[in-house]
């Protein structure tokens, strides 16, 4: 299977999904510590996927999205951003309803 193909399972077979480093108990940066936190606020059930312990993931990732940094974030199979389009979306609480599967 390819990296590709891989992260496509991850994104449709979980509603949210957060690549980050480290995990969503021990967030090696502080852009996925505030992006966990972010979720956290919002009552979120997300799976963690930590870059860090797989480059495969991490280079592929980058690659998937066509976004150069980590942390992104993916609602339902589409990709939302990172952690500074998160904190926008979160302040005008646009985070929240997407999380709850109210959004668009």
């Amino acid at each position: 299977m390819s990296i590709e193909d891989r992260i496509r399972e991850q994104v449709t077979e979980n509603d949210i999904v957060l690549y980050m480093k480290g995990t969503p108990q021990f967030p090696q940066c502080g852009f996925s510590g505030k992006s966990v936190q972010m979720l956290k606020a919002c009552g979120a059930q997300f799976k963690g996927i930590d870059v860090l312990a797989d480059p495969e993931i991490r280079d592929g990732i980058k690659r998937f999205s066509n976004w150069p940094t980590i942390p992104q974030l993916y609602i339902r199979g589409e990709f939302i951003g990172g952690c500074d389009i998160m904190s926008e979306l979160y302040e005008k609480g646009e985070l929240q309803k997407l999380v709850s599967g109210t959004g668009s």
